[in-house]
């Protein structure tokens, strides 16, 4: 296994639907912040949530954790840095770092696993070959 690791950032602004009453974001929402970072690091690398639909696979979600540091705000701008940690096992793991844009305090940091699976929804239980040609060709193999 390569210990060179992928990564992409995302740049984002609170919104007011994504805040509680206390004016700060709603813990839930940092999972769909989460989603946006792996919907631009696959866009980005290549990784994309079609492409694997293409090659005839889902890959949901089975683990997902956050740590939770400081808020942000309505109006805040966060980066969310999206790292691919590569693995052998057949499935896709990232961890998060949420960033103040402003000050560059880390709020949250986190991690996903996705398993693959077929779109009748059967377990993979190896790499598909798509998954493989992808690492090839990021030299993470």
């Amino acid at each position: 296994m390569s210990e060179q690791h992928l990564s992409h950032k995302t740049k984002f602004t609170v919104r007011f639907s994504e805040v509680d009453s206390m004016k700060v974001v709603w813990h839930g929402n940092y999972l769909k912040y989460f989603e946006d970072g792996r919907e631009a690091f696959g866009l980005a690398h290549g990784l994309d949530y079609l492409k694997i639909y293409n090659s005839g696979h889902f890959t949901p979600i089975v683990h997902s954790e956050m740590n939770y540091k400081a808020p942000l705000r309505y109006g805040d701008s966060g980066i969310i840095e999206t790292i691919f940690i590569n693995t052998p096992a057949a499935k896709i793991i990232h961890e998060y770092n949420i960033r103040h844009a402003e000050t560059g305090q880390l709020l949250v940091n986190g991690k996903t696993i996705q398993v693959f699976t077929s779109t009748d929804g059967i377990l993979q239980l190896n790499n598909p070959s798509f998954y493989e040609e992808w690492k090839k060709s990021k030299g993470l193999l």
